[in-house]
């Protein structure tokens, strides 16, 4: 069979349990037979090497099992450059881009040279920590996560994207042991409901469950990261963390309860849903309280 006619094959196969199985099937395939894109679509008429074809089939049956698309192919892409991704971290997602967004901006509005103390809590890959050390290049990361095995991936990519000396990486309990005071602390905490995990599709619930599992509310990490950024935050520092959809009311419940004078912004991403909880101590504007 050629190349194109193994690419269709595969897309069919996918398309039963997989979104973007057109997507997925070209990943898949050019990992196999080590192609880029351009020399993918360069050799649709001329036969598949037997070894790709073996290699293929043997990566369909592992994302058809349930097994994530960069946990097969070792990476992932996000806000612009690769990671490195193995099942000891979470897989970096595309709504994650918008808390990225929403601490550049800040920064930007505190201190114009975007020279900064910055705060990854769960850092888990390196996607949040990279994703600023490299847009803010005058800014210092604290990547903290309590994964050994996590931070192992976080250093990889802070060397493969040549920012391992502004990001930093502490092994402790979100930010038990750090003093501060930064200016923003960021994090993607574990956020969904523990009764709601069974539910997950099989790729979701293939990545770390101490990744995913928020307690009974889905704000058990996120209440616990609240009360320790108390004291930890510059005058005009920020906290700033990824929710759920749902959690826009329950997470001005916490700040008004453990950061009384602080306010909080609820940001959407850019579906259109809230995905970014901004909680910060002093002056409004583009940040202005919502709750």
């Amino acid at each position: 069979m050629n190349v194109g006619g193994v690419l269709a094959s595969t897309r069919k196969q996918l398309e039963s349990t997989v979104d973007d199985a057109g997507i997925e099937a070209e990943v898949l395939l050019r990992h196999a037979s080590g192609m880029d894109r351009v020399g993918l679509y360069a050799s649709l008429n001329e036969p598949i090497e037997p070894p790709a074809a073996l290699q293929l089939s043997a990566l369909v049956r592992r994302r058809l099992g349930g097994e994530p698309l960069a946990y097969i192919i070792g990476r992932r892409e996000f806000y612009g450059f690769d990671l490195q991704v193995t099942p000891d971290v979470l897989v970096p997602r595309q709504e994650t881009e918008s808390l990225v967004d929403t601490v550049i901006e800040f920064i930007a509005s505190r201190t114009p040279d975007g020279r900064a103390n910055i705060a990854d809590v769960g850092t888990g890959s390196g996607a949040i920590a990279v994703a600023l050390a490299r847009q803010l290049p005058h800014a210092t990361v604290i990547a903290t996560d309590i994964s050994a095995p996590a931070l192992s991936v976080a250093d990889a990519n802070r060397r493969l994207n040549s920012v391992a000396d502004r990001v930093h990486l502490v092994q402790c309990d979100l930010l038990r042991g750090l003093d501060g005071p930064f200016d923003a602390i960021v994090s993607n905490p574990p956020y969904i409901a523990t009764s709601e995990l069974s539910g997950l599709p099989a790729d979701v619930r293939s990545e770390p469950a101490r990744a995913l599992d928020g307690g009974v509310d889905g704000l058990k990490i996120t209440e616990r990261l609240v009360r320790q950024s108390l004291g930890r935050l510059t005058p005009s520092g920020g906290l700033f963390v990824e929710i759920a959809p749902e959690q826009a009311e329950p997470i001005a419940v916490l700040v008004r309860r453990w950061m009384q004078g602080f306010r909080i912004s609820i940001i959407n991403d850019l579906s259109g849903s809230p995905r970014v909880a901004a909680i910060q101590s002093d002056r409004p504007g583009r940040f202005a309280a919502l709750w």
